[in-house]
């Protein structure tokens, strides 16, 4: 199985999906524990949530697990939220801080499935990204996430439906920021939080260079918003994600739309 999965479309959006991949090659399976083999903290259903919501949107989406490798995790191994809780390059816990491998994989091993996966991975998504920038003169980097709502190892409290990370504003132009902020703010019945316990993870850190016409922002849902249950096995709940998908249709149709209006970039690749 390849590691990464594209569809290129002629709009200024991009739509990176690095955790809904449920791909684990049968060695590194057999190294799971039972509970790791679960994949729990998979982003499930993110694929057929944002299916086609926007035409023209080009998607980038990461095919393996992120139990293999982390793809929103920064290759050198560094923490995004240093003294926080949270899960590496490759996770040794679950969401919940319990072991998830009978066989931990050394640091060859890591560097191997860096080179593997990881690295084409962010390889393609590069690509894209600077192929709409040439195209529009910007490009904007929508990073698709979802996660249960409750997980105390990782925070306290419900999570709200929508968190919008843009790493305290550095990721994109004020416009995109406020424009997906009140968005998520007026729509009736969901919760959200902006720069919140999820500022944005390594993706959006590091592609997002408004200066470079390049715009990165990322969205945690609640899984709560679109699932039967928060627990196996993960049902997608038609209802309810038709009613968020409405919301998200806004988002980036709006994106979308702010686009020509956004800096243009005429300079050196990123």
């Amino acid at each position: 199985m390849t590691p990464v999965e594209i569809t290129r479309g002629d709009g200024p959006v991009v739509l990176g999906l690095p955790h809904t991949g449920t791909h684990v090659p049968g060695a590194m399976m057999a190294d799971l524990n039972a509970r790791g083999r679960r994949l729990d903290d998979t982003d499930w259903h993110i694929e057929r949530l944002y299916d086609g919501l926007l035409p023209g949107a080009t998607s980038v989406r990461a095919t393996f697990h992120r139990y293999v490798i982390d793809a929103n995790r920064d290759p050198s191994g560094a923490s995004l939220y240093p003294g926080q809780n949270t899960t590496g390059l490759v996770p040794l816990t679950n969401f919940d801080g319990n072991a998830i491998w009978d066989r931990p994989p050394d640091e060859a091993a890591i560097d191997a499935r860096r080179r593997s996966f990881h690295a084409p991975y962010h390889a393609a998504l590069a690509a894209e990204l600077e192929r709409v920038r040439a195209r529009h003169g910007v490009a904007i980097l929508y990073d698709c996430h979802s996660i249960r709502s409750e997980i105390p190892f990782l925070f306290d409290g419900t999570l709200p439906d929508f968190s919008i990370g843009t790493n305290l504003g550095e990721t994109c132009d004020p416009a995109i920021e406020h424009a997906v902020h009140r968005i998520c703010a007026k729509a009736e019945g969901y919760t959200s939080v902006l720069n919140g316990r999820f500022k944005g993870g390594w993706t959006t850190r590091h592609y997002g260079r408004p200066q470079k016409g390049l715009h990165a922002i990322q969205m945690e849902l609640a899984q709560s918003s679109y699932l039967g249950a928060e627990a196996a096995p993960w049902p997608y709940e038609a209802r309810k994600a038709d009613r968020l998908r409405a919301h998200l249709a806004r988002i980036l149709t709006t994106l979308s739309d702010l686009a020509p209006s956004l800096p243009k970039h005429s300079g050196d690749r990123a």
